[in-house]
């Protein structure tokens, strides 16, 4: 592949872990914050990929100063946050591609652990696009003997299940953090695949590829791992910590926070069932303690798998 400028918005521990892995590649890497030197005009003019990595929470903002400067003219806008907007229940790459209709959009997501792939330990993420070309020069991008990445052409499934595994690995720390063992752990993430496969196709992505990197593996990376740090919001309130100080003291944002309260919203409005992130919810309400949330997911009535 050409040498290529990539520009990335923010530059957090994500942002930068994916300009490293293009600058070893021999690309061009340039990036933008706001406590950076450079103009956010000079990084967007030059950008032969233009990559998002802002929290949810700063995705409609950025979208929106992006677009008062001119992308090059076959850049390619790529999305590797995971959220839901509160306002829309948009992901982001739909905020982008909504401002942005005629330019391919590519989302970037699967079983990534920063800390992991700054060390060269092996990984592997999906590119996904309805424009498969994008895709491929995406892929093209990252790739290397360290970090395999495959193409997809369902980025709505991609991103959903990037987004939604967040929700179930606050439910997996709890699980952790009260020391309910292996069998209950297991019980969880098959169903909590399960209802994320639900959701996920109630909003028009495809069944299979919850079962690829960015859904399943994701799920075995991030409800497995210390180094989440949603993971780690469910742990720390099963042994006794306080939202409000978990958070402050977290390396980033546990985006699954956000998220658990957009999709209890967009699933009572559109009857969708969801129990696992029903006890989420009022978990992170304070609602019900770790142990009253077991209980209710224990206690449901009967049926068939």
């Amino acid at each position: 592949m050409a040498q290529t400028t990539l520009a990335i918005l923010g530059a957090g521990v994500w942002g930068r872990t994916l300009g490293e892995l293009a600058a070893s590649n021999g690309h061009r890497v340039k990036f933008w914050s706001r406590s950076g030197g450079e103009s956010l005009q000079a990084v967007v003019s030059c950008a032969d990929i233009l990559l998002s990595a802002v929290s949810m929470k700063g995705v409609r903002q950025m979208v929106e100063q992006v677009r008062g400067w001119p992308l090059p003219e076959r850049a390619i806008i790529v999305t590797a946050t995971k959220g839901l907007d509160p306002e829309t229940t948009l992901t982001p790459s739909q905020i982008w591609q909504e401002v942005f209709p005629d330019r391919p959009v590519v989302v970037l997501a699967g079983p990534n652990l920063s800390k992991e792939i700054q060390k060269g330990l092996p990984a592997a993420t999906v590119v996904a696009s309805k424009n498969v070309a994008a895709a491929q020069r995406v892929q093209a991008l990252f790739s290397n003997s360290r970090f395999r990445v495959y193409a997809n052409q369902d980025p709505l499934g991609v991103e959903l299940g990037g987004t939604l595994k967040n929700v179930m690995a606050i439910a997996a720390g709890t699980c952790d953090g009260l020391g309910l063992g292996t069998n209950a752990k297991a019980a969880l993430l098959t169903r909590g695949l399960a209802e994320i496969i639900r959701i996920g196709t109630h909003w028009g992505a495809q069944a299979e590829t919850f079962y690829g990197l960015s859904g399943l593996g994701d799920i075995l990376a991030t409800c497995n791992s210390p180094l989440s740090r949603n993971y780690q919001v469910g742990y720390q309130l099963a042994t006794g910590g306080k939202l409000p100080e978990i958070l402050a003291n977290l390396e980033g944002t546990a985006e699954g926070v956000n998220t658990t309260e957009v999709l209890i919203q967009a699933a009572k409005a559109q009857g969708i069932y969801v129990p696992i992130a029903c006890e989420v919810y009022r978990l992170l309400k304070g609602e019900i303690t770790p142990g009253e949330a077991v209980t209710e997911l224990m206690l449901r009535e009967s049926k068939p798998e």
